[in-house]
């Protein structure tokens, strides 16, 4: 199997887990029982031994397009030819809440011919733990049991399943109408014996996870200009959501590279305390307050760990664990050559001091919007905003995560300078006993330095860092925390300064931004990287408040908006980054793109109301 481009794969999941399935039918991603589990398939890391599951018809000569039910995470796969159509129905299953433990995970997949006759192969090759682990086959007819020492999976089909070499294989026919049916689930999850497969029960399933969605979907409240894309993006974050903590994690994949070939390739099934923050923030722009309820018990738990200095981690198991020991799996190729492939994440034990202002602003808003948080969360709050006092003018490793060594990055100063300022206004809301003059005065003595310090006269622009010339994409937010008016003088300085294309100095190429200068910044890695999405829609935002004023950059904010919508793949899905020819860099989906574009559609559909 050749490497598919990143943005050719759709996903779907049951909040447990995700799978990512290619145009042409191929499961190449899938970690189980949930998103930080080892692999069971992983073709995306390598071709050879990764593992995938592909139903698809025999003929070459087929054309392949993909499309989600509506309002809901099931794909469907059609391929079409000279023989006739085809579909695949993919899905995992997803249950009332009520019901939920009664049934197990599954991942279904359901085959039809809707014209003509279309001859099919399917192909199950599991390759448990990344290719690491040696695993048993047990076959009957219908049925294909893996096992390794810690996991059975089974394999079920309404058609006959042979066995070759630890895989499974079958060929098969089906006339206009016909269907074919592949069940995988977990043996220890289900009942002794799985349910036979039938057409009805498929049926079942497939109207159980359709109702779910539609449902949950029906919540949302946002019936703006680009509804469509706001709601794929709801969907998502959804998908990103693990049930059973209320953790949000970055992205369902690790080792999709930023560069073709280079080494920035990260895991990200984690929960960063940054991006966990700032998905709750758009899913309750949109009307989802139990996914935000969920979050702040998790949220909630994490405080009541903090560390003995009274900080958090960045970023944390979905499960609440703390330590996220990064490994290199130097036997696997890695996405079309991009090594070393990472499970685990170094970065839980960077300090970036930016994760408190993004926590408390998000604190601040459910507290507004959802539900009053209670005294106990707030005894731990303080703790972290005495922490924020003694800490600001400390050098970290920002948002960006570098690994060259630490600055006193303006981002940082910024989220820190939030941190406070959320904290000193709930505690007024609220009535909270709190340390005013000390919070006051620190909160202050930040936004000093930020002017003072982080403004550069010769770059005419807020900078990377303290002393730095170097421009920075994070500091776009700054208006959107109202940190600075939208219309201040240096926030349109900043704003111009971005928007020119990076050989005039800028960060902008045809409306996509760069979150920094790769050549001027030593962030501690070789190669190249590709325009940050989650930076323009910063920008289309940062323009978009602008714009209230003056109507040329609500203009330009529009128009760069539907462009960026551009670069979306086929289902209206985003990875991390757009590389130089348009293609999809890094993991996929990323929730931070998501989560932006939400917060940019509904702040530019108010403007432009």
């Amino acid at each position: 199997m050749a490497y598919k481009p990143i943005e050719n794969y759709g996903i779907i999941g049951d909040m447990h887990t995700a799978a990512l399935v290619g145009v042409d039918g191929s499961i190449d991603w899938f970690c189980y029982p949930h998103f930080d589990s080892p692999g069971i398939f992983a073709a995306l890391l390598d071709d050879k031994k990764g593992g995938y599951f592909q139903i698809a018809p025999t003929r070459e000569d087929v054309t392949k397009k993909q499309f989600y039910w509506p309002e809901t995470n099931v794909l469907i796969s059609r391929f079409m030819s000279a023989d006739g159509v085809a579909e695949v129905i993919d899905f995992m299953t997803v249950h009332d809440p009520e019901h939920e433990t009664d049934h197990p995970h599954q991942l279904v997949r359901s085959v039809k011919t809707v014209r003509g006759s279309v001859h099919f192969k399917m192909t199950c090759q599991p390759a448990f733990n990344f290719a690491r682990d040696e695993h048993t086959v047990d076959a009957e007819s219908n049925r294909v049991v893996f096992s390794t020492k810690n996991i059975r999976l089974a394999l079920l089909s309404d058609i006959e399943l042979n066995t070759q070499n630890g895989t499974a294989v079958a060929e098969f026919n089906l006339n206009e109408g016909e269907t074919a049916v592949f069940l995988f689930q977990d043996m220890k999850s289900s009942r002794s014996e799985p349910e036979r497969i039938t057409a009805q029960l498929t049926q079942k399933l497939l109207n159980e996870t359709i109702g779910y969605w539609q449902n949950w979907l029906s919540h949302c409240n946002y019936k703006g200009r680009w509804r469509e894309m706001v709601y794929r993006s709801a969907l998502t974050l959804k998908l990103l959501t693990f049930k059973p903590t209320g953790a949000i994690v970055a992205a369902p994949t690790t080792g999709l590279p930023e560069g073709i070939g280079g080494e920035r390739n990260w895991d990200y099934r984690y929960a960063w305390i940054r991006d966990a923050a700032f998905t709750l923030y758009a899913l309750m722009r949109i009307g989802f307050s139990e996914e935000a309820a969920a979050f702040m018990k998790w949220i909630e738990a994490r405080c009541h760990e903090l560390n003995p200095d009274g900080s958090l981690q960045i970023m944390y198991g979905i499960d609440g664990r703390h330590k996220l020991d990064e490994e290199i799996l130097s036997h696997l190729a890695g996405y079309r050559g991009s090594r070393p492939v990472r499970i685990g994440n170094a970065a839980y034990n960077q300090l970036q001091l930016d994760i408190y202002g993004e926590l408390l602003d998000t604190v601040y808003l459910y507290n507004k919007y959802g539900s009053p948080i209670s005294y106990d969360l707030w005894t731990q709050i303080t703790r972290l905003l005495d922490y924020v006092c003694k800490n600001w003018n400390q050098e970290d490793e920002g948002i960006w995560e570098i690994r060259s060594g630490r600055q006193r990055f303006t981002y940082s100063l910024l989220m820190c300078w939030v941190a406070l300022d959320r904290g000193l206004r709930l505690a007024s809301k609220r009535s909270f006993p709190a340390n005013y003059d000390k919070w006051l005065k620190n909160r202050d003595m930040i936004y000093q330095t930020v002017m003072e310090k982080g403004w550069s006269k010769e770059r005419k622009a807020f900078v990377q860092y303290i002393g730095s010339k170097t421009l920075d994409a994070s500091n776009l937010m700054m208006p959107l925390v109202f940190f600075v008016s939208p219309t201040d003088p240096r926030m349109l300085q900043t704003l111009d300064a971005v928007n020119l294309s990076p050989n005039k100095g800028g960060l902008v190429s045809d409306s996509l931004v760069y979150r920094y200068n790769a050549a001027e910044t030593r962030d501690g890695l070789r190669g190249q990287e590709g325009t940050f999405n989650i930076c323009t829609f910063w920008l289309v935002e940062a323009l978009t408040r602008a714009g209230r004023y003056d109507r040329h950059r609500l203009s330009q904010a529009r128009f760069m908006f539907e462009k960026m919508l551009g670069y979306s793949n086929h289902l209206g899905l985003f990875s991390e980054e757009i590389g130089p020819c348009g293609e999809a860099l890094g993991n996929f989906p990323q929730a931070f793109t998501h989560l932006a574009l939400i917060s940019s559609a509904f702040n530019l559909d108010r403007s432009l109301g």
